[in-house]
């Protein structure tokens, strides 16, 4: 595993219950900050293998980037966070300020 994606798993794998981050969040925090679109790789491909709460990475916008191929996924993503204590507001969003969490300078 490239030291890139190690450090993204186990950043992700951190984020406690009920706290999000973003892609560009976890990319700039695993030493790449243009690497979000890696990241979203990672999570396709590695969330089952590793267990990574993949549901708590959310858009820059605090939205959900539900995939191409339904709204199913987007929905269950939803449906993992607010079971988690993460709200959403009217516009279908989180709020960022209140859910995102940072992680400790040891990641990165």
């Amino acid at each position: 595993m490239l030291p890139f994606t190690e450090r993204a798993v186990k950043i992700i794998k951190e984020i406690p219950a009920g706290r999000v981050m973003t892609y560009g969040q976890v990319a700039s925090a695993a030493g790449n900050p243009r690497g979000a679109r890696q990241i979203s790789r990672i999570l396709h491909s590695m969330s089952a293998k590793y267990e990574l709460p993949w549901h708590r990475i959310i858009n820059a916008q605090g939205g959900i980037s539900t995939p191409t191929d339904g709204e199913e996924k987007g929905g269950l993503q939803r449906e993992l966070l607010e079971g988690e204590g993460v709200e959403f507001m009217r516009n279908g969003k989180v709020d960022l300020t209140v859910y995102r969490w940072f992680p400790e300078e040891e990641f990165i």
